[in-house]
């Protein structure tokens, strides 16, 4: 993955994230990282534009297990 040295920063009263343009072989991709918890997620072009499908409270539904399901392990789905 070719990294850019060009990023730029957003935070508030909560978090800080790192976000900035990689390009990898299988074309451009944007890196959101958190520097706080030592995480990190590569979106394309689609992940992207599929977050333009819903609004600001749906996508803010994924908080309530932000790092996972674990809490629902055993649970029918």
């Amino acid at each position: 993955m070719s990294e850019s040295p060009d990023f730029f920063v957003i935070s508030n009263e909560f978090t800080t994230v790192t976000v900035r343009k990689v390009r990898t072989r299988n074309g451009e991709r944007l890196e959101i990282r958190s520097p706080a918890q030592e995480r990190s997620i590569t979106l394309d072009a689609i992940a992207l534009e599929a977050l333009t499908w819903s609004n600001a409270l749906e996508v803010g539904e994924g908080l309530s297990t932000p790092m996972g399901p674990e809490d629902n392990e055993g649970d029918p789905a």
